[in-house]
């Protein structure tokens, strides 16, 4: 049985389906009863917790073979990330008392970087896991191409509002749903200690590209529109962020080329799907 945390979001459910596909037996953690129903209906066994919650956490965790674990994103964090600390530091308790055979931890692009900025928080959850008695895969995602999903509506007017600039930088991205096959892998095998598996789509893009490929989805001309960096702090505000300079410095570091691989983008493992299958999909995911 694999445990499988996040599993009401893309990626950890797509792993579960993934699993599920292979004959495995799967324990859904979720958050509440309703949001494991479907996961029930599926066969699952449903675990009711949450995350920061050590001793519920080391009951979802005992007895299965793995771990899939993501952790609730945070994209306002107060200052030091004191969320990520409990959340790591109950995870780390539920681990050492539970000892799964494995642990595949969604973690991300740039976690290594220890420039303050959003991503941090992946660094620190890694820190952590590397403490822990049992194997530990960081399977360390680049940018979601998904993300779109924010900029369909705007798109299907002809525009794309962008953070991500110069237009033509090129970032790597990669698609869910590789993301997903990719800890499936990971979960069906064995290894000692810490692995670090760092995963971005066949090539790198810009937000030209998602332009481009979203008008292509779309079949409607679609043009960028950069949001001015000046702006960012007073838009986050008005938008409810508290504590917006984590997130504009994440941005600053996918546009100034400091939040990158590890092993840089000659090391990555590269996955299949291009931007523009991913936004296709997602663009006929939205229009059914």
């Amino acid at each position: 049985m694999v445990a499988v945390t996040g599993i009401t979001g893309k990626v950890g459910s797509r792993v579960a389906r993934g699993l599920l596909a292979q004959g495995q037996s799967v324990r859904a953690v979720v958050r509440s009863r309703a949001k494991g129903d479907e996961w029930a209906a599926l066969g699952c066994d449903v675990f009711v917790t949450s995350i920061d919650d050590a001793e519920a956490m080391t009951e979802a965790f005992r007895g299965v073979d793995g771990v899939f674990l993501m952790t609730p994103p945070n994209y306002d964090p107060e200052s030091g990330f004191p969320d990520t600390q409990r959340n790591a530091a109950a995870l780390r308790t539920a681990i050492e008392e539970s000892r799964p055979t494995k642990v595949v931890f969604l973690s991300t692009v740039g976690a290594q970087v220890t420039e303050p900025n959003l991503l941090n928080n992946s660094g620190m959850t890694e820190a952590m896991l590397r403490t822990v008695p049992v194997p530990v895969a960081f399977l360390r995602a680049a940018w979601f191409m998904e993300n779109a999903a924010w900029d369909i509506e705007s798109a299907k007017n002809g525009v794309v509002h962008t953070f991500l600039q110069p237009l033509d930088h090129r970032i790597p991205m990669v698609a869910t749903e590789d993301i997903a096959q990719t800890a499936v892998e990971l979960l069906g095998q064995s290894w000692n200690g810490v692995r670090i598996v760092e995963l971005e789509g066949p090539e790198r893009y810009s937000s030209n590209d998602v332009a481009a490929a979203l008008a292509s989805a779309l079949r409607t001309p679609v043009r960028n529109e950069i949001v001015p960096r000046s702006t960012w702090e007073e838009l986050f505000r008005s938008q409810g962020m508290k504590n917006p300079l984590p997130r504009i410095r994440m941005v600053d570091g996918f546009n100034e080329g400091w939040i990158d691989f590890e092993s840089q983008q000659h090391g990555s493992r590269k996955a299949g799907t291009t931007l523009q299958a991913a936004l296709q999909a997602l663009v006929s995911e939205k229009q059914s």
